[in-house]
């Protein structure tokens, strides 16, 4: 097979440990894997290519020896086209060609099964070549992105078309058609900030989606079977199962942390640890170990008291390490950078993410108390509404947890609360937001995902339905917030009051019931406004939703 220059002799370091360049029969190359046909596998020492730098990994079997490249070294090899051809490369130059040429390439990604491009003019592409072209399912043009149906080697062809077309993997290219420096997943576009933060977050959770709706989905059953007595609330049955569906929301920086890596360019393995470091148990609310200062440095902790259930945090921190590693990386010799990148990647975004973004988050919520501690003081039901139109935000931020000590101390001291009656409507009214998109929409994953997340929120859990529909939509989101804030202050107006901390979304009536009076009448009154808060939401939704429009030539 045809090979290009080695220059830095990377097939040199590893025909040796094959018995000898004569040794090998056959090769070729599979994305970041090479694969090796031998005439002895006595003569292969896989040891000591599995020990070998730029190598991650290396297997014999039946005569072949399969040697994964180290992240980094595959990166560059590819960059300076030093590796031998792909099986797809031909596929690739052909893709390439078709859809109008490296300068008509705005960005490329891929899913499980496509090429996704977006291209400057889509009238360029040749789709019917393409479509006749064997290796090619098919070709879409949908919602401004040209997609080539591959299969499931698509990883395989995106790996081979980055190569042939120099593109840098992941990446955007510039006008000329050139990988740009730190390119995105997708071309420049002009943002407000809110939204450029709404993108950011849906990005990251999009990939979790699927996992996201069946831990609530678990959830919101366990919540129910418990209700209706078929499970005890405290035997290991529950206990077991809601370890399972818990288990997304409580390790949610570890789980976050691979998909916003994916989403900034950061190595997956990277992130993760930066995330798994903030939920070690030293670092739990509930640790006795000392935690309180790094480097004599105040260590301030978030409001809730850890970073378990966070989002925002991890985000900010993996943000940085993406931003922080491509600044030094390119000064640390290769001999080393195997282990000192991730060593002061990891290191330097840990310390900074105790020392920076914990006070931050823990101010905020202090200013948050205070601020709502004050609203309590002027007007009932302006509070209601701004915890109500403000509660799924707050949650997102993890700064609803400025709000939760205001009620157990009114628990504790009064035996009653009102500081957070004004969030009960927010659960509804997403419940009745993902019915009408549930109804009305045609797309089959935003259906898909409609059932869990509609199960799940009407037992309280409305992550599924926040980060996997009405976020990403937006107007519906928005919808939610009004109507969750016209609730809220009606509930205030109503006088509803909790007298215990009682379960989420429907699990919740109970704790508007009087237990010195068994007066019921709250508990009445939130049912009602819980059914308005569905009914408004749905009506809204329904009325303002529409599926993003195809868009073809």
């Amino acid at each position: 097979m045809a090979q290009t220059p080695d220059p830095d002799g990377l097939m040199q370091q590893f025909y040796p440990l094959l018995g000898g360049k004569a040794n090998v029969v056959k090769e070729s190359r599979q994305s970041s894997c090479l694969l090796f046909s031998i005439k002895d596998q006595s003569l292969a020492d896989t040891a000591a290519l599995a020990a070998l730098p730029t190598v991650a990994s290396c297997s014999l079997r039946g005569g072949r020896v399969r040697v994964e490249l180290e992240a980094r070294t595959y990166e560059k090899a590819i960059k300076e086209n030093t590796l031998m051809a792909s099986k797809y490369d031909g596929l690739a130059r052909i893709i390439i060609q078709n859809v109008g040429g490296k300068s008509n390439i705005l960005s490329l990604t891929h899913c499980v099964t496509r090429l996704r491009f977006k291209l400057k003019d889509e009238s360029k592409a040749q789709t019917d070549i393409l479509k006749d072209t064997d290796g090619i399912v098919t070709v879409i043009q949908s919602g401004g992105q040209y997609m080539v149906v591959i299969g499931n080697h698509v990883p395989q062809v995106y790996d081979a078309v980055c190569a042939v077309g120099h593109i840098t993997p992941g990446g955007a290219v510039n006008e000329d058609g050139t990988a740009a420096e730190g390119g995105g997943d997708a071309p420049q576009e002009k943002m407000n900030p809110f939204n450029a933060f709404i993108s950011i977050i849906t990005s990251v959770f999009t990939p979790a989606l699927g996992c996201l709706a069946a831990c609530g989905m678990i959830k919101g059953l366990l919540a129910l079977f418990v209700a209706v007595g078929v499970l005890d609330g405290a035997g290991p049955t529950y206990n077991i199962l809601y370890s399972l569906g818990d288990c997304f929301f409580y390790f949610m920086p570890i789980l976050l942390a691979y998909t916003a890596s994916k989403k900034f360019g950061l190595p997956e393995m990277e992130g993760m640890v930066i995330g798994a470091a903030m939920l070690y148990p030293y670092l739990l609310g509930s640790s006795t170990y000392a935690h309180d200062s790094l480097f004599m440095i105040p260590v301030i902790m978030p409001t809730s008291g850890d970073y378990t259930s966070s989002v925002i945090p991890i985000i900010c921190a993996i943000a940085f390490a993406a931003w922080f590693e491509k600044l030094y990386s390119k000064y640390i010799p290769d001999t080393i950078k195997l282990f000192a990148i991730p060593l002061i990647t990891c290191t330097v975004t840990f310390c900074l993410t105790l020392w920076v973004i914990g006070p931050i988050a823990a101010g905020a919520g202090d200013l948050l108390g205070v601020f709502f501690n004050w609203l309590a003081n002027v007007n009932g039901i302006l509070l209601g509404a701004v915890v109500g139109g403000l509660w799924q935000i707050l949650v997102m931020f993890g700064l609803h947890w400025a709000i939760v000590p205001m009620m157990l101390n009114n628990l504790a001291t009064q035996g009653f609360d009102t500081a957070m009656v004004g969030m009960f409507g927010t659960t509804f009214a997403q419940v009745g937001a993902v019915a009408a998109i549930w109804i009305k929409t045609k797309n089959k994953k935003t259906k898909s995902l409609c059932a869990p997340a509609f199960i799940s929120a009407i037992a309280g859990v409305t992550e599924p339905a926040i980060y996997g529909i009405t976020l990403p939509k937006k107007t519906p989101f928005y919808i939610t917030c009004v109507v969750a804030a016209v609730i809220g202050g009606l509930l205030m107006a109503f006088g509803v009051t909790s007298y215990t901390s009682a379960g989420m979304g429907v699990f919740g009536y109970t704790a508007y019931i009087n237990t010195i009076t068994n007066d019921i009448s709250g508990m009445i009154t939130s049912i009602v406004l819980s059914l308005v808060s569905v009914a408004a939401a749905f009506v809204l939704t329904f009325l303002t939703y529409h599926d993003e429009p195809a868009k073809k030539n």
